[in-house]
């Protein structure tokens, strides 16, 4: 499972890539985490909002940080 979070580096950012980490782990699946600061990529899923995440380059939340149990419910 490929997790990416998309923003250019803000406290949110750091947070929802936390996040991220957390529920990946609490959950045991097998994943890669890459943080895409470049607003070209970001652009390129159709983000104007950050900070936002994709998993497996479907993106699942825009504009905002999910718990870690929000976030689980979107790897699962």
């Amino acid at each position: 499972m490929k997790i990416q979070i998309l923003g250019t580096g803000c406290p949110k950012c750091k947070q929802l890539m936390d996040n991220a980490e957390e529920a990946a782990n609490m959950l045991g699946v097998e994943h890669e985490l890459e943080k895409v600061t470049n607003i070209n990529e970001i652009m390129k899923f159709g983000v104007m909002l950050t900070p936002a995440l994709a998993v497996d380059g479907e993106v699942k939340v825009v504009g905002k940080v999910p718990t870690i149990e929000e976030v689980k419910g979107m790897l699962q």
